[in-house]
């Protein structure tokens, strides 16, 4: 689903449906919802084999046949890392140069010239980056805060598939500051907001400079942090991005279709040259120590805190990772933005802790509609208070074998005020196919210490087909088995999605029993049999200033699985990209049907009845562009709610007067005027980051929420990268760190806290390391 789209879903879902039988003429349009679908699947097809595969001519017909090719140069030592190309070093390799745009012109050559040289050692790899920008003083550089996304900022990234399986890679991202930002590319698929998942966190060093020709980096990739172990004649899958924020301009040395982008690993240029290198297995040691004071809303005392733990990160193999962790502790994680739920269903909130989220992408098991057979937020975090369960330790294997891809988990939690003792066990398998295609298993084990509860268990199975490199089927079938449960436990469903360059596509259907329980998954609803589709044209008019419009139309429909219609929708948009990064996102007409079975709480004591409810509302969003110092996006969406009107209005800003220092506010204001009564509900954030330099940053966060009878929280947090993947923290939280997943607007669990935790990142002396590689009986 595309982006407008989503945020409107969350209005649109019902409660449960009456069990009772359907009129003839129900059936007789359900039908037909499911005719409508299956015929936009058919036209979509269609156009898929009469029209271009990328809505263009392939790359290889505008730059010539073959994968494009860079070469790495071998060096003695390393080359000085100091965010220049002066080093002498550097003209030993010759420099790759064909970029091409991906945005605004596909194919075209960029308007300004990048550079990239790589040499490498018996340790490590390096990469000297020339950007040439005509006008330096125009370069944006805000951000010194690592691991944050650099959109607003130029920035480089670089994309490395050392396994070749042009699948998966690392990618590495720096801006002309020299702030480093990381992570994943797993089965091609790109992050919310970034191309990459941003959960891993890799250890290598990074200098840049803004000169009066452009800007200019170093950086330094040691062959452990891509557990790299094949020293003879080595071939990576390797790609580069440039971005120019004033220009809003993507330019790619390979796969630069803009149905593609850096993310699509498949169609990566290669490196080679590399060889006749030391040991690159990955092994580190990460212990930790804390101390602290907690004390939660829901006890009367403070607890002091004094604990420590480890993490350990091991390669068995090159394309094989095992995770350890003992007493596991999340102080350092991100708190939760507040958000208010206007459906009677369960909001969405995104894993934020570091264990869990790396090489997350492993273990998705996505089934269409939002929800995922597993959601590691069901484990160490209390779904309905939101409360911390302490973790006893885990472990984590992911990777390839073969042309299998394999996730393994198992993580205990230890009893918890009302929490008893469990253990989850997660293994999760895919079979490589054609293209980016695969078949894959899933199974999932909760043993919990609870005699009313004593098990949970699910499997899956699920098929991804890729044809024409754009054209998607995805088809998956999923049970879960809990004591005193038979029928009614399944998910079955499938989707096909297709794109060029003026047309998107995504059409689901599934149904869902009433009894289907993945009590370490997320599921937004049970029992019902809901189909959607979703068409997007792109149309790309010479008209000044404007890159993009985008005429959008969806249609939902779910009855219960007895056919009794719950929740419709259908909804139409109009969007204006510009070519600033000024946006408009318009709902011209969103028409709702919505039957509500037990009374809806709203807010507070504000409850509306039980009925079937049909309700309009529209939609006006303005985003300002994206190359300025202040940045701002307003949004109003009104109409009718329910049995009276809604009225939302919200207003970020974002204002980075300086690298240093940048001041991000939301606010939201919600108006209801309900036969039940009329009320307003406020939500603000304030977020101040303040960057003595690349190493030492602190950042603020306030909100305030006033549906919660203690409204005001707040978060302030220190952070001193004193070594790479070493950090010493300073946390002091007051009011909710982790989000309830219940249904609708329940009290927050509150507590006030303070800690200061210090982590030491090591790997092992080098003769500990060949020894343990020799007592391995699989090093390849």
């Amino acid at each position: 689903m595309f982006q407008a789209a989503l945020s409107c879903r969350t209005l649109s879902t019902g409660a449960e449906g009456m069990r009772r039988r359907i009129l003839p003429k129900r059936r007789k349009r359900a039908g037909f919802y499911q005719f409508f679908v299956l015929s936009i699947i058919a036209m979509t097809i269609t156009l898929c084999a009469i029209s271009p595969a990328y809505g263009g001519p392939s790359q290889s017909d505008v730059i010539g046949t073959g994968r494009k090719t860079a070469q790495a140069v071998r060096v003695e030592h390393a080359p000085r890392l100091d965010g220049t190309l002066n080093d002498p070093l550097w003209h030993a390799a010759e420099p790759v140069r064909d970029f091409r745009q991906r945005e605004p012109h596909e194919g075209q050559t960029p308007t300004e010239v990048t550079e990239v040289r790589i040499l490498y050692t018996r340790h490590e790899v390096y990469f000297g980056i020339l950007c040439r920008d005509s006008a330096p003083k125009a370069i944006v550089a805000t951000e010194l805060r690592r691991d944050l996304p650099q959109d607003l900022d130029d920035n480089f990234e670089i994309l490395i598939d050392s396994t070749h399986d042009r699948r998966n890679a690392y990618v590495f991202q720096i801006n002309p500051l020299g702030t480093e930002s990381d992570g994943l590319v797993t089965e091609e698929r790109r992050t919310e907001g970034q191309d990459y998942d941003p959960g891993w966190d890799g250890v290598w060093t990074s200098q840049a400079r803004i000169t009066g020709a452009g800007w200019t980096a170093t950086i330094g990739i040691p062959f452990t942090t891509l557990n790299f172990t094949r020293s003879q004649d080595a071939v990576w899958g390797l790609n580069f991005k440039r971005f120019i924020r004033r220009k809003n301009e993507e330019d790619l040395w390979s796969g630069y279709r803009r149905v593609f982008g850096i993310t699509k690993v498949s169609e990566a240029g290669e490196l080679r040259g590399i060889t006749d290198i030391g040991s690159g297995r990955l092994f580190i040691v990460k212990p930790y120590g804390l101390l602290g004071a907690d004390r939660l809303s829901t006890s009367g005392g403070t607890d002091f805190l004094h604990t420590g733990g480890v993490d350990i990160k091991y390669g068995l193999r090159s394309s094989l990772v095992a995770n350890l962790t003992g007493n596991t502790d999340f102080a350092d994680a991100d708190v939760d933005q507040q958000q208010f739920n206007l459906t009677p269903f369960r909001l969405f909130f995104p894993e934020k802790r570091q264990f869990f989220l790396e090489n997350a992408g492993v273990f998705d098991f996505s089934t269409g509609f939002q929800d995922l057979l597993f959601f590691s937020r069901q484990i160490g975090i209390d779904p309905v208070s939101g409360q911390v369960v302490p973790i006893n330790g885990g472990a984590k294997i992911t990777g390839a074998l073969g042309n299998y891809e394999i996730g393994l988990m198992d993580v205990s939690t230890r009893a918890d005020g009302p929490n008893p003792s469990a253990n989850y066990t997660v293994a999760r398998a895919k079979r490589s196919l054609f293209g980016n295609s695969y078949v894959g298993v899933m199974g999932i084990d909760k043993e919990s210490g609870s005699v009313l509860d004593r098990y949970n268990r699910t499997g899956g199975l699920d098929t991804r087909l890729v044809f024409f490199k754009n054209l998607i089927v995805h088809g998956y079938g999923a049970m879960t088995d809990s004591p005193g449960v038979s029928g009614g436990n399944s998910d079955v469903g499938g989707d096909v999605s297709y794109q060029n360059n003026w047309l998107e596509f995504v059409a689901r259907r599934n149904k869902i029993g009433p009894n289907f329980n993945p009590q370490v998954g997320f599921v937004d609803r049970t029992d019902v049999n809901q189909s959607e589709a979703d068409i997007n044209f792109k149309p790309r008019p010479k008209i000044h200033g404007v890159r993009e419009l985008n005429f959008e139309s969806f249609i939902y429909h779910a009855p219960d699985t007895r056919g009794v219609l719950q929740t419709q929708e259908w909804q139409t948009t109009f969007r204006a990209n510009f070519n600033n990064g000024a946006y408009t996102d318009d709902d011209i007409v969103d028409v709702f049907t919505q039957r509500l079975t037990q009374p809806f709480n709203i807010y507070k004591n504000v409850n509306i009845p039980p009925g079937l409810y049909h309700f309009t509302r529209h939609q006006l969003t303005y985003g300002s562009g994206q190359d300025r110092r202040l940045t701002f996006n307003l949004f109003e969406r009104f109409g009718t709610y329910y049995d009276g009107h809604l009225n939302e209005l919200q207003v970020r800003t974002n204002y980075r007067p300086a690298s240093r220092f940048s001041l991000a506010t939301t606010a939201t204001w919600n108006r209801f005027n309900l036969r039940e009564g009329k009320f307003s509900v406020v939500l603000a954030g304030l977020q101040a980051n303040y960057s003595f330099s690349r190493f030492l940053t602190t950042s603020t966060l306030v909100q305030l929420d006033t549906a919660n009878t203690q409204a005001l929280s707040t978060n302030i947090r220190l952070r001193y990268n004193y070594r790479p993947d070493s950090d010493l923290y300073v946390i002091y939280n007051v009011g909710t760190r982790f989000a309830s997943l219940a249904v609708t607007n329940p009290r927050q669990l509150r507590e006030q806290r303070f800690e200061v935790k210090f982590t030491y990142s090591f790997t092992p002396s080098l003769e500990r390391a060949r020894k343990a590689e020799q007592a391995q009986t699989d090093v390849p």
